[in-house]
């Protein structure tokens, strides 16, 4: 199905806001008069199966989503018909205090998902949200707006978090993240998986690897039916970016991992593009045309902390030197390669360049510092999926941070299923070089790190002293606090994927001084 433009979208909003009349309507209303309305209050089952969501926090606004899916992992259940779905918005738990209410439509074009724009709230606040359609009640989520543009914060806490293979293991990690003191939560990628099942899992997927609409929807949904998953959903705001297993592992633009034409992996990524937007808390600016998807963008939070999060799966070049753990080809030092595409890496610069928040956060997906796995002293092997593999690319980032020096950049990082500290050196085989930001890598929720890569890996952090931490061994999530003079950064693990009543620690933290790059022990 070819998507319709947005400036179509925006004209059919405006027109149906007013036919309803039930205040501001964002949800998308995509070929609308194709089905008819329908009042319907009667399901198979419970429609809010999928729970709720808030996302892209901004002063004034904040999206809220939900989908209606009865039968949510064969399809979702519901009739081809467009539902109005009564949403509210209130500054207290028990939604006496509506400050906002209105009526989206959720259409079968975009499976029964609802994306609700809400706008003119106050800043720097909490508020609880509901969705209700005929006699059902959705359960209540929280969510909090952005402080105003240049208003001094003195605290801004988040976490973040990656790689959730549904088969691996429990998100026992989200259990204990719906219970943290936190602001924001920033997802860096592979929300879903696209694989078929795989014997001994602990869980297992529904199907074979994900190919069509239907299938990536349908792989959304049983993600989407976890309990704690949800309640880490429910009660904080989240932002968004995606890796490479939403589409297909390992692919960069439209070159596959798997031996498909161009023709059909372009229909896999639309498919695959379609359903992260139809799933995750995303303003209509990102709404999917065909195989594309704008989805780099910035969130400010007070002077405090800016946002930058990136793309880097949907403009990259092909990983250089055949992909893999390899020495450096030619390839890897092509001044043309990029992670990003000249479009994205220009409006990040620019962005670093104009920001005055004390933090600057680069949000992405692989790992940006060096890393050479081969503990030999005479020879070299890096990840070349990673930046690794696009070294002229990185070193025009590295650059800019030595020459225009935005305050404190801090790299967040998901991608590699293990926890990372790296100095960010300005010539990273010089350990003299000047240190010009810090990155965090967080390990992943469920997904594996190999256990044999564990002792090489550490075998070689000697000849990579810009790497102050890692650890492959455990899954979790990081949690970071800001104030004004300090970031700290804890490494939260679960003490077992395999046990839902898995307990939580701190295994290790470390802490960035205001204009003072790179990591200490806290």
């Amino acid at each position: 199905m070819e998507l319709i433009n947005r400036n179509f979208l925006a004209t059919r909003y405006k027109r149906r806001n007013f036919l309803l009349g039930a205040g501001l309507i964002t949800g998308l209303v995509v070929a609308s008069q194709l089905h008819p309305v329908m009042a319907q209050t009667r399901f198979s089952g419970y429609p809010f199966t999928l729970g709720v969501a808030s996302g892209d926090p901004l002063p004034d606004s904040v999206v809220l989503w939900t989908r209606l899916a009865p039968d949510p992992v064969n399809g979702g259940g519901m009739s081809p018909v467009n539902i109005p779905v009564q949403w509210q918005i209130a500054r207290d738990e028990n939604m006496t205090q509506v400050v906002q209410k209105g009526t989206v439509l959720a259409t079968p074009e975009l499976a029964h998902s609802v994306h609700v724009d809400v706008r003119g709230l106050e800043p720097d606040r909490w508020y609880w949200y509901q969705f209700k359609v005929g006699n059902e009640v959705s359960p209540k989520g929280r969510t909090r707006t952005a402080a105003a543009p240049h208003s001094s914060i003195q605290k801004f806490n988040f976490a973040f978090a990656s790689c959730q293979d549904w088969q691996n293991g429990f998100y026992t990690a989200y259990k204990h993240m719906a219970e943290e003191d936190l602001d924001l939560v920033v997802h860096l990628g592979d929300y879903i998986y696209e694989y078929g099942p795989r014997s001994g899992a602990p869980r297992q997927h529904i199907g074979p690897e994900i190919i069509t609409l239907s299938d990536y929807r349908n792989r959304y949904a049983l993600y989407r039916t976890d309990v704690n998953l949800q309640a880490a959903h429910a009660n904080f705001p989240w932002i968004f970016t995606w890796d490479d297993h939403e589409v297909d592992n390992n692919y960069a633009n439209f070159i596959p991992e798997d031996d498909q034409s161009r023709q059909a992996f372009e229909r896999r990524r639309a498919s695959a593009y379609q359903a992260y937007y139809e799933h995750m808390p995303l303003r209509l600016s990102s709404l999917p045309k065909q195989s594309s998807m704008l989805l780099y963008r910035r969130l400010t939070f007070g002077d405090l902390a800016e946002f930058n999060v990136l793309d880097t799966r949907q403009y990259r070049t092909d990983q250089p030197c055949n992909d893999g753990l390899k020495p450096l080809c030619n390839a890897a030092l092509d001044a043309a390669a990029t992670m990003t595409g000249a479009r994205q890496e220009g409006w990040l610069l620019r962005g670093l360049d104009k920001s005055k928040a004390r933090w600057n956060v680069i949000a992405q997906q692989t790992m940006l510092g060096q890393f050479d796995f081969d503990a030999r002293p005479d020879s070299q092997v890096f990840n070349v999926d990673q930046w690794d593999g696009y070294v002229a690319a990185r070193n025009r980032l590295l650059s800019f941070l030595a020459q225009r020096r935005p305050s404190n950049p801090v790299v967040i990082t998901g991608d590699i299923h293990s926890s990372w500290v790296h100095d960010l050196k300005a010539d990273f085989n010089n350990p003299l070089s000047a240190t010009v930001g810090t990155e965090f890598v967080g390990t992943s929720i469920t997904s594996s790190f190999p256990t044999n890569s564990i002792a090489p890996v550490r075998a070689a952090l000697n000849n990579n002293p810009h790497t102050k931490f890692f650890d492959g061994a455990y899954r979790g999530y990081v949690r970071c606090q800001l104030t004004r003079e300090r970031w700290q950064t804890d490494y939260r693990v679960v003490s077992s994927i395999l046990e839902e009543n898995a307990s939580i620690s701190t295994l290790a933290s470390f802490v960035v001084e205001n204009g003072q790059p790179g990591a200490k022990t806290a």
